[in-house]
């Protein structure tokens, strides 16, 4: 009990001076500027989350807080896997290793839509809560994730060959042990947020409810006041359409 009255002062502590440093349940921390909106500190695996009052920037080392094939094996969340993977299909380890990156992503703080919709990138399109990169429906340029599926590891991430783990589809781990299917999933770099599979009501989310960038507007536990955001969903896109709703940022790595 006194650990945790010390914990809670440092917290009140680091508010006062502008950041706070406080650990999640699984030891991880993440430093929050005092200005950030509380939406963003559920991005519990970034490194540091700031703004100047027009974007956010988020830094991560992309490192996945759950049990993994592509860790190498002297690490402690280094578990072999030999099950199914997204779409039942049985896993094939793909020859890349996760790898610490140094990534800075710059979103706006107040997302709108754009009048130009910009097509996602190969690469990080966005990020997770827990600090690993969002990756668009493709496996190179307008090539399917057909062949790249089966080397999903058991929470249906995997690394490309410069080692940056990330998530094409719903982050199994997020989902079902982290949050729920209905829970804040990350963001994109145009600063609209992503949801899991499944409405708050827990009615499944199809492409059919979507519009063409995968997403639509209603209000959510995080936004009462209603905000346009992205759904993964169990087909393809999976989870971005024709590109971002709104204009992006970047990412610097």
């Amino acid at each position: 009990m006194k650990n945790n009255k010390i914990g809670l002062l440092m917290c009140v502590l680091g508010i006062t001076f502008g950041m706070y440093n406080c650990s999640s349940n699984d030891g991880s921390s993440t430093e929050v500027s005092a200005t950030v909106p509380a939406v963003y500190k559920k991005i519990y695996g970034a490194t540091s989350i700031t703004s100047d009052g027009t974007y956010i920037y988020i830094k991560t080392k992309d490192l996945p807080d759950h049990k993994s094939a592509y860790y190498p094996t002297t690490n402690a969340l280094y578990e072999a896997y030999s099950g199914t993977t997204f779409g039942g299909n049985t896993f094939e380890k793909n020859p890349n290793s996760i790898v610490e990156q140094t990534a800075t992503l710059k979103i706006p703080l107040n997302p709108v839509v754009a009048s130009n919709h910009a097509a996602t990138p190969l690469g990080p399109i966005g990020i997770a809560i827990n600090g690993v990169a969002l990756f668009n429906q493709y496996a190179g340029p307008n090539q399917p994730l057909t062949s790249e599926i089966v080397s999903f590891d058991k929470y249906y991430g995997h690394p490309q060959n410069q080692g940056v783990y990330h998530y094409h589809v719903e982050p199994l781990y997020l989902t079902t042990v982290k949050s729920t299917k209905s829970g804040l999933m990350g963001f994109l770099l145009d600063g609209f947020p992503v949801y899991g599979p499944n409405e708050e009501n827990n009615t499944l989310v199809t492409n059919s409810s979507l519009d063409v960038y995968h997403g639509h507007s209603h209000a959510t536990v995080d936004y009462p006041n209603g905000i346009y955001h992205y759904h993964f969903t169990a087909e393809a896109p999976y989870l971005n359409g024709n590109g971002f709703y709104g204009t992006p940022g970047t990412i610097s790595q």
